[in-house]
């Protein structure tokens, strides 16, 4: 069934699709500034994104084009502000609303003033206001927590952890290692301490998927495998891989370097606490369910092994032929 589905659906698995694109103006020693635009893409396919400015500047044709597996860039150079400057003026992002996306905004004076910003689908523009400090930290928690909601492979691995380990006990200790290791190397990928291939990384992602189910039917089977007898174990060590997948959606972006601590430590702490609210509402449902229904049929027993497994095989498929190519 996942080779059909393969085969008749051939673009890539959803993983993790909410990458942030990034907009970079900065003002240059002789008055002029230069913009970079950084927007996500996935092979040959790109959301369509056209940043504007209320004085026409990315109107022009860019100086510079480039475009890599993960990313397309565009640079403007020699920007001439005029008697008005660029304060006060309005930026938007066509397009961004019906996206997932959001746009992390950079503008610097060289007097030192900045503003640091985040666009999202409900709030496409903003006016360049240079007295706005700092990080905007509510934004990027959300971008952390909208980028776990999102990840469905991410996700669906959870679940088939809470499947796995009845013991509520066993499993806070499996969530914990499992937080732990990806919060190890999404840190240690993002500060780029460590590089791997994305493509292959998200196929590897999907096959950790596949062998956690297939442990979920061998457990039901009454053979446990490793993942059942040392779950904190299995769920490390495949939370490392995950991590290094959720490190794309921060490490890829072209941020300043003197901002990437504090956005990788908010969004990371977005992650985590998706993460909670996710595996709350996962257990509020099976107590509300075992209430409700106290003998549930018995192919309730098998069926969600046999999903997650099905599905996971599919996104291997979509994720690992390309690489053949």
């Amino acid at each position: 069934m996942a080779l059909v589905l393969a085969v008749l659906f051939p673009a890539p698995g959803s993983a993790h699709e909410v990458r942030p694109a990034f907009l970079d103006l900065h003002e240059e020693a002789d008055g002029s500034f230069s913009a970079v635009w950084k927007q996500p893409r996935r092979g040959e396919a790109a959301i369509k994104l056209v940043p504007h400015i209320s004085n026409g500047w990315l109107e022009s044709p860019p100086a510079e084009v480039d475009a890599g597996p993960a990313f397309a860039i565009k640079v403007w150079k020699g920007l001439d502000a005029g008697p008005e400057g660029l304060e006060g003026r309005t930026l938007s992002v066509e397009g961004l609303e019906n996206t997932l996306t959001d746009v992390l905004v950079r503008v610097s004076w060289a007097d030192g003033r900045k503003v640091k910003d985040i666009l999202r689908p409900s709030r496409t523009s903003l006016r360049l206001e240079p007295e706005k400090q700092g990080l905007p930290v509510a934004a990027y928690l959300r971008l952390g927590v909208e980028h776990i909601l999102t990840g469905t492979d991410h996700l669906l691995f959870v679940t088939g952890l809470l499947l796995l380990v009845p013991s509520l006990r066993r499993l806070a200790g499996t969530i914990t290692a499992f937080t732990a290791a990806h919060s190890l190397t999404l840190s240690a990928a993002a500060l780029g301490f460590v590089r791997f291939p994305g493509p292959l990384i998200e196929a590897l992602v999907a096959m950790s998927i596949v062998f956690l189910a297939v442990e979920l039917v061998g457990q039901g089977q009454g053979r446990p495998g490793v993942a059942a007898r040392a779950p904190w174990l299995f769920a490390f060590a495949f939370g490392l891989l995950h991590g290094l997948a959720f490190a794309g959606a921060l490490a890829e972006t072209g941020l300043p370097k003197e901002d990437v601590p504090l956005s990788l430590l908010l969004f990371n702490l977005g992650v985590e606490a998706g993460q909670l609210l996710f595996v709350s509402v996962l257990l509020s449902l099976a107590w509300a369910l075992r209430r409700a229904i106290p003998r549930l049929p018995a192919w309730t027993a098998w069926a969600p092994a046999y999903g997650i497994g099905s599905c996971a095989a599919f996104w291997f498929l979509q994720r690992a032929l390309p690489l053949f190519r």
